[in-house]
């Protein structure tokens, strides 16, 4: 099958910069794969391991003639990104981006998008609790959903092609409203990171003598609450702090049903816990039916 494109470009090469990069190349995505990152000794890493072509630390002259360009790197920094890279974005090319939130990002990028420059914002719902460019592996969108937020003034042609993209590196690809996604992804992946980040925060503040005994007897459940929140810290900075009202809705909502148990509990109040925990349950079952498990 002939590339897609003749150049990518790369700015980030973290986990997902790096896991594009490998499968891209597999599957003979694009003739030529650069990367740029702001820190030399990342530049270094990601050259040594051979993720791409090349990268550097010029984020501009990565994107020189590149058809399709991809922003790998935390949500607060995009706009600065595309204020750097814009004078050097050919017309015609796409300029796309990974970021899980995206009525921020599209408020921060767009007003640097050069005029005949196709922007298609999107979003790879995959990730680890690992970062930096030794992370990244191949398989990580396979069998994952990728959500793909066209503008709606933006080319039907270029949106499609970003889609298609995702499908050739193993995703699943949904088309969504950008308001819809920062809704709800605030619901399945923003509030669940803040959840185990409190909790964790939580039971190091309480544990005191016992943290040791803590960590030696932590199971199943809040040993998946560390690896959530093992996650790379600027990263969700950024999430939490561009998905501010969504959170901060949701998070309302979180309280009242977590008031609700809370009384349930003190209470005695049994069948109301075990209508929550059956119902709860099959939500597990839907996912696992859905081979997102």
């Amino acid at each position: 099958m002939a590339p897609m494109f003749d150049k990518l470009a790369l700015i980030g090469i973290g986990l997902i910069g790096a896991s594009i990069a490998l499968k891209a190349r597999r599957e003979g995505l694009a003739r030529r794969i650069v990367a740029a990152t702001r820190r030399q000794e990342t530049a270094d890493t990601a050259n040594k391991l051979k993720l791409v072509d090349h990268c550097g630390t010029d984020l501009a002259a990565a994107c020189e003639d590149a058809d399709l360009v991809i922003v790998c790197t935390p949500v607060g920094a995009c706009g600065e990104v595309a204020k750097i890279i814009a004078p050097k974005l050919k017309s015609g090319a796409i300029l796309s981006e990974v970021g899980s939130v995206k009525q921020a990002v599209i408020r921060d990028m767009q007003p640097h998008v050069p005029a005949g420059v196709h922007f298609v914002p999107a979003h790879p719902i995959a990730g680890t609790e690992h970062s930096g460019p030794e992370a990244g592996f191949p398989e990580l969108f396979e069998g994952r959903w990728a959500i793909v937020t066209p503008l709606p003034d933006g080319d039907g042609v270029a949106a499609e092609k970003v889609a298609e993209f995702w499908r050739r590196l193993g995703s699943m690809v949904e088309f969504m409203a950008p308001d819809w996604h920062d809704k709800v992804l605030g619901i399945v992946s923003h509030l669940p990171h803040l959840i185990a980040y409190t909790i964790v925060g939580t039971a190091d503040d309480m544990a005191g003598e016992r943290r040791s005994e803590v960590i030696k007897f932590a199971a199943g459940g809040f040993r998946d609450f560390t690896r959530i929140a093992a996650s790379d810290p600027t990263m969700w900075r950024d999430v939490f702090l561009n998905n501010r009202d969504a959170v901060l809705e949701i998070l309302g909502r979180f309280q009242e049903d977590l008031f609700y148990l809370q009384r349930a509990i003190r209470w005695g109040e049994g069948d109301k816990l075990f209508e929550l925990f059956t119902r709860t349950r099959a939500i597990r079952r839907a996912l696992i039916d859905m081979k997102q498990a």
